[in-house]
């Protein structure tokens, strides 16, 4: 049976994470091609932060070479980015290892999320057996800090809010902490924003997207259908 595996690989050396260095209001995640050649294409998916900055720093990062917006929905965005260089021209500095990267490449493993943060890469994936996984994890235990937070086989139930992101639990937990949730409120969204050190409108973007979240995980898959 398959395995899901969610963990950390601490490596700043690794694509755009200096974008989320310099934008550390914003959520990255990323999606790699690998159709186009040694240099991947990189389709990323940002939420939150300023437009203006975000664009800023992919034009101004080393590791970015044309960018193009794509599309925009309130405040996340998505952009195709043409990376300035290979993978092993990246990363041939920082590992030792750069045959086993490109083995890597041909894992039986699919990689569903990469979150891109300023130390690293947060990662999800799916691995056909535990001799796949243990490959893929020998590699980045040598080459870099690599943290496994969950392994479960495929198919097995995952408890309520494991779908959310970091910065959806900080926003429902410190929402939650100061009383936003309470009849009456005690505090308003200005204030957990404040606390939060973000816009009110981020604030609200994230609390939506956190509570329609635990809602799709626990209940709405057990409704029955609406009539016609």
């Amino acid at each position: 049976m398959g395995l899901v595996a969610e963990f950390a690989i601490a490596c700043q050396a690794l694509p755009l994470t200096g974008v989320a260095a310099d934008v550390s209001e914003a959520t990255l995640t990323l999606n790699m091609q690998f159709n186009h050649g040694n240099r991947p294409l990189f389709l990323v998916t940002v939420q939150n932060g300023s437009q203006s900055e975000i664009e800023n720093a992919f034009t101004e990062a080393y590791d970015v070479g044309e960018w193009t917006l794509v599309g925009q929905a309130g405040e996340t965005r998505r952009y195709q980015v043409h990376p300035a260089l290979s993978l092993e021209e990246q990363l041939g500095a920082h590992l030792d290892d750069l045959a086993g990267l490109e083995a890597l490449a041909t894992a039986d493993a699919i990689i569903e999320r990469i979150d891109v943060v300023p130390d690293g890469w947060r990662q999800t994936g799916w691995f056909a057996d535990r001799d796949a996984f243990s490959k893929f994890s020998s590699f980045w235990q040598r080459n870099a800090d690599f943290r496994l937070h969950r392994l479960t086989q495929d198919g097995e139930s995952e408890p309520p809010g494991d779908g959310l992101t970091d910065r959806q639990h900080e926003a429902l937990r410190t929402a939650y902490e100061l009383g936003y949730f309470d009849i009456p409120r005690q505090v308003s969204l200005e204030d957990v924003a404040t606390e939060l050190d973000i816009s009110p409108s981020s604030v609200s973007e994230r609390l939506r997207r956190a509570q329609t979240q635990l809602i799709e995980e626990t209940v709405a898959t057990t409704w029955p259908p609406l009539p016609n």
